[in-house]
C-alpha cells in the first residue's frame, strides 16, 4: 500500500512541474511575441534597452525553456525574470506611449 502512496505523491508532482513549466513557457512566449511586434523606435522613446537586446533575451530565455523543460534551472530562472521585467515593466512603457 505505501508504493502506491509514494507513486501517487511522486505523480502528483510531476502533474505541477509540467503545468507550472508549460504556464512559464506560455509566459516566455507572450513576452517574446510582443517584444516582435513592437517598432524599435518605441523602445528608445520610452527608454528601455533596443528591440534586438529585448528579442535576443526574451528568444534565448524562451529556446532555453524549450531545451531545458524543467523549471528550476539557472537559465530557466533568468528567463522567467527577464520575461517579467519585459511584461510589468517594459510592455506598459510601450503602450503608454502608442495608446490612442
Amino acid at each position: 500500500m505505501s508504493d502506491a502512496i509514494v507513486y501517487q505523491v511522486f505523480s502528483f508532482q510531476n502533474v505541477v512541474v509540467s503545468v507550472v513549466s508549460l504556464g512559464l513557457f506560455v509566459l516566455k512566449a507572450w513576452a517574446f511575441l510582443d517584444a516582435l511586434t513592437r517598432r524599435k523606435e518605441e523602445y528608445v522613446a520610452a527608454d528601455k534597452l533596443t528591440k534586438p537586446a529585448w528579442t535576443i533575451i526574451l528568444g534565448v530565455a524562451l529556446a532555453a525553456h524549450m531545451l531545458f523543460w524543467d523549471p528550476i534551472n539557472l537559465l530557466g530562472i533568468i528567463g522567467t525574470i527577464a520575461a517579467i521585467v519585459y511584461l510589468v515593466d517594459v510592455r506598459p512603457a510601450i503602450r503608454s506611449l502608442t495608446r490612442r
